[in-house]
């Protein structure tokens, strides 16, 4: 848990009775395992559906129009290898983004117990949300969506049905990667395939009729340019963000870093969760976010510096420890 000092510049809403820790309800407990996230929104959810059938279409076109009746064996066998290979990691990196916890803040944290057990040192304060009753670690934002505060959110994708934010950015970019790719593979062998047919006969070159074959290509062929350029640019996006340790909330706000940036080809190494590696591109592999010069830099905190529960008290009742923040 981060603190943040006084002297921060946020727009913070004073109102009496949020300031009150006691008026937040802990959650229920419950065990963490055997539990999934999944955000229950109707337009996510649809987007999400069509995303996979967008997929499936593609599928279908590159296997039964172009590839199954081609008179290479060779070059069909190594496209729709690829092809297929391509769309599985697509659809993999897909559902994890979807189905990953992005760094949701705990809900209801805001007591006063909790406060307590932060060991505040004077002159510190946390930041609570009013709309979740969170205690608000630096760089999270609320999300209206998924009514939490997400840590180092970068925004809220409908089309994988869930926030961009510490936990899920590694699948959410390689999902843009491999749609991408797959993009590009399909136009490419569109084209391929245009050629071959105006060279021989248009009722050898597909299993379906002439102004069917012609139909499926050219829907395949707007679908796939539409996603290559939208996915490209929100991959350029995703990754220009990782390197320059600014997430899309924070650039658009032009809010002025107050945190130790890690920028670059550490901060993709953070993203990814270690070392360059085939895992990078494996969205079935898990990550390791945890910054270690933050876990260091936490274990280096002389015991001095700590509150006792005198302490704690009596700072308490001194002074205004949580803050409501608006967004």
């Amino acid at each position: 848990m981060m603190l943040t000092p006084v002297h921060r510049f946020r727009d913070i809403e004073r109102k009496p009775e949020y300031l009150q820790p006691e008026k937040c309800v802990p959650p229920p407990s419950r065990p963490s395992l055997g539990t999934m996230w999944f955000i229950r929104d109707g337009c996510g959810i649809a987007c999400a559906v069509v995303t996979w059938m967008l997929v499936f279409y593609a599928d279908f076109v590159v296997l039964l129009v172009m590839l199954v009746p081609s008179r290479d064996y060779v070059y069909s066998v190594i496209n729709g290898t690829l092809f297929n290979t391509l769309a599985f990691l697509a659809l993999a990196s897909h559902f994890r983004a979807m189905l990953t916890d992005p760094g949701a803040v705990p809900k209801g944290n805001a007591t006063k117990e909790f406060i307590e057990s932060l060991q505040l040192k004077p002159g510190q304060v946390v930041y609570k949300c009013p709309k979740c009753c969170s205690i608000k670690p630096d760089r999270a934002h609320h999300c209206s969506v998924c009514k939490r505060c997400i840590r180092k959110m970068d925004h809220h994708c409908p089309w994988v049905n869930n926030c961009v934010g510490e936990n899920n950015q590694k699948y959410f970019v390689l999902f843009t990667m491999y749609i991408a790719l797959i993009s590009l593979h399909a136009l490419i062998m569109v084209g391929f395939h245009f050629l071959y047919c105006f060279e021989e006969d248009w009722t050898k070159c597909s299993s379906f009729s002439p102004p069917t074959t012609v139909i499926l290509l050219i829907l395949l062929c707007f679908e796939a340019l539409l996603f290559l350029i939208f996915t490209s640019v929100m991959f350029g996006t995703q990754v220009h963000s990782i390197c320059t340790d600014e997430t899309g909330i924070e650039r658009l706000k032009n809010q002025k870093p107050t945190w130790e940036k890690i920028s670059g080809w550490e901060g993709m190494k953070l993203a990814f969760g270690g070392a360059f590696s085939l895992n990078w591109f494996n969205p079935l592999s898990n990550l390791n976010c945890e910054n270690p010069a933050l876990a260091e830099t936490a274990a280096a905190a002389p015991a001095s510096a700590i509150m006792t529960q005198e302490e704690i008290e009596q700072f308490l009742t001194r002074d205004v420890a949580v803050e409501v923040l608006n967004e």
